[in-house]
């Protein structure tokens, strides 16, 4: 396996999570920047265009409806906030939406809570979209929903939003862009021993240290939440740059292999992690057994499960539960999460995916159990 260095981490990368703070949005929070918005649609059209795949996770919905409200002070009243919300969401989203147009690619508004992506259909449902607004060649624009949310459901800030979402459609790489140069050993400001750090592994606990602390005043909203997103998006086998998103063309030149900010590596791979989250981190939910030649598929050629290769569903799921496959002496073959609920493939058992829709009213995913939501257990 080649070794994963600066300059190969976000070369390599073909899919990318791309994430900006409330401050260089709204340009310190005196209304949206469209002159740094459009530069940024500049380059992530760059990047579609050829090959990449891109999501955008941005704030500035928030403030961009207090400027269009007349609010010099942030409220404390969460419908307020809401309300405000409301409002700045149509600016937010207009601008990327014009600008990525004028730079010849489409977009989509996505947004989510984070209730969302902790029940199962729905995460499901959200990669889904997401992974077929990438194969059309659009950039979703994703941003929580805080029209909706309440302190018990939100993310707590969009640096652990675009980590979820790196994990949510397998992300190759997160780069959160802020209004700091990167991770530094100590705060610079404070202490001129301070060090710039150019590159460690997602994860150390040291970073955490450095980035004052879970507890620190600077912790909230701060270093602290991007260096414990970069942990989470680590877990899928992202790895994660943090950059200044004043930098000139940063997007592109850290696709090019330029070092640019902190890069914290994710020490596994992408497709190593999630087989390791399959296989150990979820309870089986139900099974379905397979005949002799859906066996051989799934085990030894590396294909998905289709649901014409069934012959039993045993138990009760939904769709994104985790599902134990075995062959027909009873022996477990694989476990993956499941794309229809247990209702419904007792329907589509030994069925072609063409009979799909008239038997279950909509045409769905062709796969029981796609193999990339699939790890192998014999």
């Amino acid at each position: 396996m080649q070794e994963k260095t600066a300059s190969t981490v976000l070369l390599n990368a073909r899919r990318i999570v791309v994430k900006v703070g409330s401050s260089l949005v709204t340009d310190e929070g005196r209304g949206l920047d469209a002159l740094a918005i459009g530069q940024w649609c500049q380059q992530l059209a760059v990047l579609v265009k050829s090959g990449r795949e891109v999501i955008m996770v941005s704030s500035g919905a928030i403030a961009e409806g207090m400027k269009r409200l007349g609010w010099a002070t942030r409220p404390k009243a969460i419908h307020e906030l809401q309300a405000a919300a409301a409002v700045g969401q149509m600016g937010l989203v207009q601008v990327y939406e014009s600008q990525l147009r004028e730079n010849g690619v489409g977009s989509a508004q996505v947004l989510l809570t984070h209730a969302d992506l902790a029940d199962r259909e729905r995460y499901l449902n959200a990669r889904s979209t997401l992974l077929t607004l990438l194969q059309l060649g659009v950039v979703p624009v994703i941003n929580e929903n805080d029209t909706v949310v309440n302190d018990e459901i939100k993310f707590g800030d969009n640096d652990t939003l675009g980590a979820l979402v790196a994990n949510l459609v397998d992300a190759d790489a997160l780069i959160i862009l802020t209004d700091q140069k990167g991770l530094y050993t100590a705060d610079p400001r404070k202490d001129a021993s301070a060090r710039f750090v150019h590159e460690a592994q997602a994860g150390d606990p040291a970073l955490e240290a450095m980035a004052g602390g879970a507890g620190s005043s600077i912790g909230k909203g701060g270093m602290i939440t991007k260096i414990l997103a970069a942990k989470r998006a680590a877990g899928s086998g992202a790895s994660t740059v943090i950059a200044w998103g004043r930098e000139p063309n940063a997007l592109i030149r850290l696709t090019q292999g330029e070092a640019i900010g902190t890069l914290l590596v994710a020490p596994t791979g992408k497709n190593q992690a999630r087989k390791q989250w399959i296989a150990d981190h979820l309870q089986l939910r139900g099974a379905v057994t397979v005949d002799a030649g859906a066996a051989v598929k799934v085990r030894d050629e590396g294909k998905s499960l289709l649901p014409i290769g069934m012959t039993t569903v045993q138990g009760e799921f939904s769709r994104g539960d985790v599902i134990a496959i075995r062959d027909g002496n009873g022996a477990e073959v694989a476990r993956g999460l499941a794309n229809y609920s247990s209702a419904e493939a007792r329907l589509i058992c030994r069925k072609p995916s063409s009979e799909f829709e008239k038997l279950l009213g909509y045409t769905g995913e062709a796969e029981m159990v796609h193999r990339t939501n699939l790890v192998l257990t014999a």
